[in-house]
């Protein structure tokens, strides 16, 4: 199985023909710049029209249309051949996919919860045997510099991942830290494809099961 991992394309999504060609294509959040349904919906037209047999994705802190509105309103707009995750999974030919897209508390953007016990809820919603983890942040100390040196990502997160041990943890969030990291088990993917100043910059990265 071959997976194309991207993600942060806040609007750009159309920039990144032609994608690599794959079995299962994701995407980690941040589809959208502003969050509003238009800009939702341009995005899953465009990926509705990829030729991967699979496509998933997860919403990002900036995609507010799918943390207000119902999950009604949600699955009208969503193609039959894309899956939506939300603190939900799916099984493809044997392996596990679980997506999230809640991120620690900052500036009280869409998905933001407290670090703790609130966001520790979420990532205890996540089941032992997932082989590939889709969450928009990062874990802790991982891929989640900022260009200030700050570290952004999640610890609940990290000692989720530390436990569950999924082959691949793929998520974007922090731009400027692009890339990939194996640690144990678990191959760690940030596949955010635009720098930090929303300039497209990085490549789809392209990970075989």
């Amino acid at each position: 199985m071959q997976i194309v991992a991207i993600s942060d394309t806040h609007g750009k999504h159309r920039d990144l023909q032609p994608l690599p060609e794959g079995d299962v294509l994701i995407h980690a959040g941040d589809v959208s710049r502003g969050g509003t349904k238009e800009q939702v919906t341009d995005f899953l037209d465009w990926f509705a029209e990829q030729n991967h047999p699979y496509k998933l994705f997860i919403a990002g802190n900036h995609d507010f249309f799918f943390e207000e509105s119902e999950s009604k309103k949600i699955s009208r707009i969503i193609p039959k051949n894309i899956i939506y995750l939300n603190d939900s999974g799916v099984e493809i030919n044997g392996v596990k996919f679980w997506g999230s897209p809640i991120t620690p508390w900052f500036n009280n953007w869409a998905f933001n919860r407290e670090r703790g016990e609130e966001i520790k809820k979420h990532w205890d919603l996540i089941p032992n045997d997932t082989g590939i983890l889709i969450t928009h942040g990062a874990p802790f100390g991982i891929l989640d510099e900022t260009v200030y040196g700050d570290r952004t990502g999640c610890e609940e997160l990290l000692l989720c991942v530390e436990q569950v041990k999924p082959k691949f943890h793929i998520f974007g969030h922090i731009h400027e830290d692009y890339g990939s990291f194996t640690k144990g088990e678990t191959t760690f993917v940030n596949a955010s494809v635009l720098d930090d100043w929303y300039e497209m910059k990085n490549k789809p990265i392209i990970l075989d099961l």
